[in-house]
């Protein structure tokens, strides 16, 4: 079986605030493979930004902090690693696509020069040949004229170009590791289509392991190898895409699939929604949080926090409704 090149384990984080401790983070654990691309999906607010800022090491420190848990990235607890050692990484070894490219990147420097920038931190070459570099990423990433493109200012290119500077740049250093938050925020659909193509594409190619970080089912459904599904700062059901996609074991899951528009459906019909909102972080309460929101709760769900429930091989889903499964090793 192939290592994980990030393994996190039981990782918690808490903000402190006006109204007291929000549990941001609760117990989250997951794992990522080489050339593997695991989906992270829920609602805004759930915790999908803040998994992936907890990986670079960027969580706002006042008021955040890692309570608990590991962040195990090819053997080596991130977590336990000096700041100069994270900046090594971060960039390097483990690079991030931003949601916003026209605000990630630096409207007074060239498209060349910041991409190149990365490359000289990283990779300690000098100006010509990380230039030469930043040319090339332009290039396979499939930015036209790439010369040209790397001479040009943010401002000079389209939503969808500047997301692919902002992949390039990510791809530069050959990470190992890539965290794509949002990537396909603000741009047209077909230019979605063409970013999480190139994403598909680029993995294939490097083996670089995925972290894709959106509300988009449909790339999911395209692109994904396994799927975790958070709320309130939890992973609720995790598991290989398929399993997740076809069979959902969590009520948040399957309320989550079942309000996406489908083409088949009768125009003139309202939308399933789940009722309610996300509960505060600060005032979770002992039980499920979804257990206010949820049409299937008990009084046993407000009083005791599910633990995630075999439900076929390598899915499960943390749900007291559920029952226990022989999964076949």
């Amino acid at each position: 079986m192939t290592e994980p090149v990030l393994d996190i384990r039981n990782l918690k984080v808490d903000f402190t605030t006006r109204r007291g401790t929000a549990h941001v983070l609760d117990d989250v654990s997951f794992s990522v493979a080489p050339g593997e691309l695991l989906a992270i999906v829920g609602e805004s607010g759930c915790g999908k930004s803040m998994t992936a800022l907890s990986v670079l090491g960027l969580i706002p420190s006042p008021p955040g902090k890692i309570v608990g848990g590991s962040i195990l990235f090819q053997g080596n607890d991130l977590i336990l690693l000096p700041p100069a050692e994270m900046r090594r990484i971060r960039g390097g070894d483990i690079a991030m696509i931003f949601q916003e490219p026209m605000t990630s990147l630096n409207p007074v420097f060239t498209c060349g020069e910041q991409i190149a920038e990365a490359v000289r931190l990283h990779q300690k070459v000098g100006p010509r040949a990380a230039f030469a570099r930043a040319v090339d990423m332009l290039r396979a990433v499939g930015i036209p004229e790439p010369e040209l493109r790397a001479q040009a200012y943010p401002h000079q290119l389209s939503g969808g170009m500047r997301q692919r500077v902002m992949i390039a740049m990510a791809l530069s250093c050959e990470p190992r590791l890539l965290i794509a938050d949002e990537p396909t925020t603000a741009l047209d659909v077909t230019v979605q289509a063409q970013i999480f193509a190139l994403l598909d594409e680029l993995r294939q190619k490097t083996g670089t392991a995925i972290i894709l970080i959106t509300h988009d089912m449909g790339a999911v459904a395209e692109m994904a190898d396994k799927v975790a599904v958070m709320y309130a700062g939890r992973v609720i059901e995790r598991g290989p895409a398929d399993a997740v996609l076809d069979n959902p074991g969590h009520p948040y899951t399957r309320g989550l699939l079942a309000s996406i528009p489908r083409i088949d459906a009768d125009p003139d019909a309202d939308l399933p929604e789940i009722p309610g909102i996300v509960p505060a972080l600060t005032d979770l309460g002992r039980g499920c949080a979804f257990a206010p929101r949820c049409r299937l709760a008990a009084e046993a769900c407000r009083a005791v926090q599910p633990r995630h429930v075999g439900l076929s091989a390598g899915h499960s889903a943390a749900c007291i409704q559920l029952e226990p499964r022989e999964v076949p090793a």
